[in-house]
């Protein structure tokens, strides 16, 4: 089978039904290798999460209507925009028309349908109830969206503070303090400090500017590669669980994005084992994944999920005794609804809260910075004002 990797080559074959013993990979041969740099050659965006969200609602519309799988598919791919889109549709309606499940047809592109989808999918077949479910993962999908929509927004407004910060520090060390030091020349004796170390900054940016950009370079790119490794991204999660300033809406994030996965698959129908499995691996974050692998292995032992839960400390005290009553009264997936609601209300207000004190933050030290530049500047001139009175 053709797949990115082992990982998502088992994951595939799960969903068909298979147990994994062994992945082999096969040696490339010059052909497939033309053939992905001809297609890196010819690349063109793929479908995004809001195209599988308008794609989602508009097949439930159309399969509620009354409009066969196999012409719904038909009628949104010729609608689509996006070429790689299209190509994906009309080869999930081949498979559809060869007597394929929609569910097993799409589990061929697991980047765009994840295992969420398909499960719910698949449980949907069975019970019959498509559209409505349909319906289902498409306000999944946009809730998701909308957390994210969130999460970007309130980092957008810092990030734009301080870039005017750099670009003015930038602007008045390259371009401003070099004229003033000709104004200064000779007399460096009787300048202050602030202006003595800023001179000799502006100096060094003049003639090294460039050591700055590949610097920056490198200490992104080496985070970067660094987050990637499993070890960085290990330290990364657990960072950003501990922060002070955003371990609050990280938390809700990640119990919102957990919970509302789980009941979503609950709903659904979808059997405790495998909701345990995908809850874990939507989360987004290597300390929750693990919380939910081991409850996965305690539920799989006959234990109940508060057994588990209650060796971690990544969900409140009080989510874990609801989750236990609702397990309790055969009422989880509805508890866990009422809980993702409520999380999703608390991130909001958490990205509200955080955006509210970065704001006056990233102003305090824009105008530090640059009051310092103006306090070098004006400094010297007044002593030497002072002097020759």
């Amino acid at each position: 089978m053709t797949a990115e990797n082992a990982g998502a080559a088992a994951a595939i074959l799960r969903n068909q039904g298979h147990h994994v013993l062994q992945l082999i990979p096969v040696q490339q041969t010059s052909a497939q290798i033309g053939n992905k740099l001809w297609a890196a050659l010819n690349y063109s965006s793929g479908p995004s999460q809001k195209d599988i969200l308008d794609f989602t609602t508009q097949l439930a519309v159309m399969i509620r209507a009354g409009i066969s799988l196999r012409a719904a598919l038909d009628g949104i791919a010729d609608q689509i925009t996006n070429p790689k889109f299209r190509k994906i549709l009309l080869a999930i309606k081949m498979d559809v028309e060869s007597g394929k499940q929609f569910s097993e047809a799409i589990t061929k592109y697991p980047k765009l349908f994840g295992p969420l989808y398909v499960n719910m999918v698949r449980a949907s077949e069975m019970s019959g109830s498509f559209s409505r479910m349909l319906d289902r993962i498409a306000g999944y999908v946009g809730q998701q969206l909308e957390t994210r929509k969130m999460v970007i927004g309130a980092s957008i407004y810092p990030g734009i503070i301080a870039t005017m910060a750099i670009g003015v520090t930038v602007f008045l060390l390259i371009f401003v303090l070099p004229k003033f030091a000709t104004v200064f020349q000779g007399k460096e004796d009787a300048l202050p400090w602030p202006t003595t170390f800023l001179l000799a900054l502006s100096d060094w940016a003049v003639k090294y500017w460039w050591t700055v950009l590949i610097g920056a370079a490198g200490v992104i790119g080496g985070f970067l590669a660094f987050i990637r490794t499993e070890i960085g991204h290990l330290w990364w999660d657990k960072t950003k669980l501990t922060v002070p300033l955003f371990k609050r809406m990280f938390r809700a994030l990640y119990i919102s994005r957990s919970l509302q996965t789980m009941g979503e698959l609950l709903n659904a129908g979808v059997p405790m084992l495998d909701t345990l499995a995908i809850t874990g691996d939507v989360t987004g974050n290597i300390m929750y994944k693990r919380m939910w692998r081991g409850v996965y292995a305690a539920v799989k032992q006959g234990k109940k999920i508060q057994t588990q839960l209650n060796k971690s400390t990544l969900l409140p005290r009080s989510v874990i005794q609801m989750l236990a009553a609702g397990e309790e009264s055969g009422r989880l997936a509805e508890v866990l609804d009422e809980i993702s609601v409520f999380y999703s209300k608390a991130l909001r207000d958490a990205i509200k809260a955080v955006t509210s004190i970065i704001e006056p933050i990233m102003i305090i030290l824009m105008g530090s910075v640059v009051g310092f530049i103006a306090m070098a500047i004006i400094l010297p001139i007044f002593k030497m004002s002072s002097l020759v009175s």
